[in-house]
């Protein structure tokens, strides 16, 4: 395992089983892209903790490519899905993007989701890192390893408590996908440190087909575990509908996931 003055703290850091979720020794996060309604939330995160689920998925900032798209509830969504996330025993882990709403988020979430456009904003990552708490760290869609490593250094000696690499897919020319799922990057990574591994299939494939294949291969190559977006009637969901499981779909994939977990300990 490759250490130096550059990413000490990522080579050296321990892994921890707090973070198992869903199957034990994995990491699996799922929920809705967007925090919509009270409802939605609720009948998601219930199926959620019903499947075993530990870690749920919501984001109350969505930091979209159009601004006439949704943008997300903010702050009042973000306590409204907490407060339904403890009411099913669950731990939440949502999106900031802007340093000055960390103070905030940190009062609702366990868990702090640093997104691809915001891998390198310097500002928050060390402001995620002074709240002390795990911090989910996507990959830039256009970043080397070397630089998603250097984007962790940053949260890990400021202070978080750990860092959990999540591959999303980077840019290539390939257009058949929404981005292109660089397993063989981020088993490169897990070369070089003890944190977590995941994928993010979602945001990779653009369209609920290739989601279910994309979140098994990373668990066959070897990641630690996936973040999945689901929705209990996805036709209706005000962002990433075309990528999200419906709930049923997303009880197959895990039932799949068990699968090979089994077949990998022959």
């Amino acid at each position: 395992m490759e250490a130096s003055s550059k990413n000490g703290h990522v080579a050296t850091a321990e892994n921890s089983p707090i973070y198992d979720s869903g199957i034990e020794g994995l990491t699996i996060i799922a929920g809705p892209c967007g925090i919509e309604t009270e409802e939605q939330v609720s009948a998601i995160f219930a199926r959620m903790a019903s499947e075993g689920i530990r870690y749920v998925r919501a984001g109350a900032y969505k930091p979209r490519t159009s601004p006439h798209d949704y943008q997300g509830p903010g702050e009042g969504g973000l306590e409204m899905a907490s407060e339904i996330a403890r009411d099913y025993g669950l731990q939440l882990v949502s999106e900031v993007v802007d340093p000055r709403d960390v103070e905030f988020a940190v009062q609702h979430v366990a868990m702090i989701q640093i997104g691809t456009r915001s891998m390198q904003n310097f500002a928050l990552l060390k402001e995620a890192g002074r709240s002390g708490m795990p911090v989910l760290l996507k990959r830039g869609m256009s970043a080397t390893v070397e630089e998603w490593i250097g984007a962790a250094e940053h949260a890990l000696t400021a202070g978080a408590e750990t860092v959990i690499f999540c591959e999303r897919g980077i840019r290539t020319f390939e257009t058949s996908t929404r981005n292109t799922l660089d397993l063989l990057g981020a088993m490169a990574l897990k070369e070089r440190t003890r944190l977590r591994v995941i994928a993010d299939p979602s945001h990779a494939a653009g369209r609920r087909s290739l989601v279910a294949p994309g979140a098994l291969a990373a668990i066959a190559a070897g990641l630690d575990g996936v973040i999945v977006e689901v929705h209990h009637d996805p036709a209706s969901a005000r962002s990433d509908a075309a990528q999200a499981l419906p709930l049923d779909d997303f009880s197959v994939l895990m039932e799949k996931i068990r699968n090979i977990r089994e077949a990998l300990r022959i």
